[in-house]
Formats: C-alpha cells, sequence, structure tokens
C-alpha cells in the first residue's frame, strides 16, 4: 500500500500554543484529600514531604511503578499489582538499592491506599527512592525509603485518544544504548530521557514520541510499548531495543496468542512505521492507544484498524471480567 501524507491537518498544537495544556497533554489533578503510604504509614498528603537533600533529587535514583485500580462489573480490580510490583522490586535490584520491604508488604500497602482512600479508580505509584543523609555519587549509606501515591488519573494521552487514536513523531532523541543506562528499570533517572522525547513531541505540535535504539531500530514511545500490524501480522520490539518489559505489553502478546494473531517480537526498522497497516502503543496508562499518523504520514486508513480494535477490546473484557485470567493479571480490592 502506498503512504498517504497529511498535508493538510486540523490546526496544530504548535499553531495554537493554548491547546497544549488542553488536548495533548495528560492531565492529572492532585486531590489533596487522599492520604499517602510512606514508610508503613499513611500521611496526610500535605504532610507527606521528603527533604531538599534527598539523594534521589541531585542524582535520579528512584525506581517506580504506574499501577491501575478500575471499577469493574465484579468490583474494584488493581491490573497486574503482582507483576508491576515484582518488576519494581527487579529495577530496585538492578539499582542495587537494598528494600527492606517484602514483594507481599508493598502489594498490601497499594490495596491499603485504595480501601483507606475509598478509592473506586485510581492510578497508583509506588516508589522506592535514596532519601536523605549525604550527598555524593556513591549511594550506600542513604536509606531505601517507600511510598505509595494514589491519583485521580484520566485517559493518559486524552479521552478522545482510544477512539480516534493520535498523531506521534519519530523523535530525534534515540534510546540509551545497552550498557549505560539499564532499559530493563524503571527508574526515575531513565525518564529524563523520556521527557526529552516527549517535551519535543508536543512542542512539534504532535501528541507522543517514538524513540529508535542506537542501532536506528524502533525502541518505544516515552512511556509506552509498540506494536505495527502488517498484513495481519503483529510485530512489536525486542527487549534487546531498550525497551521497558511492558505489563501491558505481555498481556497483549498474551491475548494475540489467545486469539490466534500471528506475532512476531524483532528489530523493526524506522521506515516500517511508515508501511505498517496499525500501529498502537501500550501501556498501564496509554492502555491500548491506536496511533493514526507518524511524522504526518497516515497509518492505515488514518483510524485504529481492525487488529487493533480486536485487542482493545480484548484488553477491556479481561479487565472486566469478561475474558479468563490464566496468568493472574487481575487483583480484586
Amino acid at each position: 500500500m502506498s503512504a498517504t501524507v497529511i498535508t493538510s491537518p486540523e490546526p496544530s498544537v504548535a499553531a495554537r500554543p493554548e491547546l497544549r495544556r488542553t488536548s495533548a497533554v495528560a492531565k492529572s489533578k492532585f486531590d489533596e484529600t487522599l492520604k499517602i503510604w510512606m514508610n508503613g504509614e499513611m500521611t496526610e498528603w500535605k504532610n507527606a514531604t521528603i527533604h531538599i537533600a534527598a539523594h534521589a533529587l541531585h542524582y535520579g535514583s528512584s525506581v517506580f511503578e504506574g499501577i491501575r485500580c478500575y471499577n469493574t462489573p465484579k468490583g474494584r480490580m488493581i491490573l497486574g499489582l503482582r507483576q508491576h510490583i515484582r518488576r519494581l522490586l527487579d529495577s530496585a535490584r538492578i539499582y542495587r538499592m537494598d528494600v527492606t520491604y517484602s514483594q507481599e508488604q508493598l502489594e498490601k500497602a497499594c490495596v491499603d491506599v485504595v480501601k483507606l482512600n475509598e478509592m473506586q479508580e485510581a492510578y497508583l505509584r509506588p516508589l522506592l527512592y535514596r532519601g536523605y543523609y549525604a550527598l555524593g555519587v556513591y549511594p550506600d549509606q542513604c536509606p531505601i525509603d517507600a511510598s505509595v501515591i494514589p491519583l485521580r488519573w484520566g485517559k493518559y494521552l486524552g479521552d478522545e485518544a482510544l477512539e480516534r487514536g493520535i498523531e506521534v513523531c519519530v523523535s530525534s532523541w534515540g534510546r540509551m544504548a545497552p550498557n549505560t543506562l539499564p532499559a530493563l528499570a524503571k527508574s526515575g533517572a531513565n525518564y529524563m530521557n523520556s521527557q526529552l522525547i516527549k517535551i519535543d513531541a508536543i512542542r512539534l505540535g504532535f501528541e507522543e514520541g517514538i524513540a529508535l535504539d542506537m542501532h536506528g531500530y524502533v525502541s518505544e514511545g516515552s512511556g509506552e510499548n509498540i506494536f505495527l500490524v502488517r498484513d495481519g501480522v503483529l510485530h512489536t520490539p525486542p527487549l534487546c531495543s531498550s525497551i521497558l518489559p511492558g505489563i501491558t505489553r505481555e498481556g497483549i502478546l498474551n491475548i494475540a496468542g489467545e486469539l490466534g494473531i500471528p506475532t512476531k517480537v524483532e528489530e523493526i526498522p524506522r521506515e516500517m512505521l511508515y508501511i505498517c497497516d496499525e500501529v498502537f502503543f501500550t501501556g498501564t496508562a496509554a492502555e491500548v492507544t491506536p496511533i493514526r499518523s507518524i511524522d504526518k504520514v497516515q497509518v492505515g486508513a488514518g483510524k485504529p484498524g481492525p487488529i487493533t480494535r480486536r485487542l482493545q477490546e480484548a484488553y477491556f473484557d479481561l479487565i472486566n471480567g469478561k475474558r479468563s485470567d490464566p496468568r493472574g493479571f487481575l487483583y480484586y480490592v
């Protein structure tokens, strides 16, 4: 199929700066009545503070997760709680952070935050970070502090993103090379790279950016994994392309297998982005978000494709308890 170049888009965010804060940037208004779990205790929002000399503020020495709690027909459900906390502890291990809390204790902290705050839906941010003691690159004297922050967070890429799809660009910023910053860890330091990708994309009038790895192959978005469809085959980059091992990515690969959709996990050249039939992002925040254009080149028919829709529907069926859950992603509260 030939690529369709979009030459006359709707008024861009770049041309109308006032749109940057309303349509292209996710909104997350803090509810300061909520309580935050900090180092084993529930803390009032206004009191959940750290010292300005905390190590993490100066050196990016934190690891974190983003976890959604959904209000489903079967009750409140935290999606992928066990998988997220395992990845959190994996990230801490990679960064040589000796965490005193067990997986079970951190899972319970997440559940307690939802219950205490009487939240039916929530976005949870478990965070492990090197705290206050001393400054300097060598961090081992600093304590490892822990928290779980509850947020009321809607659709990460906008309310219409799941239905209409979004416009993205290939970023001029690449993902970090192997053996530099560990891409398998979800760390605060790594997300400085993500910030550059996101900032440039929005300032150029797009809603998100796609980064390439050091070899020029497709890696991921600033905070999402990516999938492509061509001729009925689903493609996604491998771990060696400097991607985060996404929990939603894992779920979509499992669902694709259950639906009989052929799947390839392999390196993807950039030009594949311009000739594929469908593209979509996945992530806890992004869920399953279609992409309708890349670098102003229309993807397929310029709207979510049939395989994207099948996977998106199946994903939300899983969340709502309409599909079996053999891998234990659903944790009811």
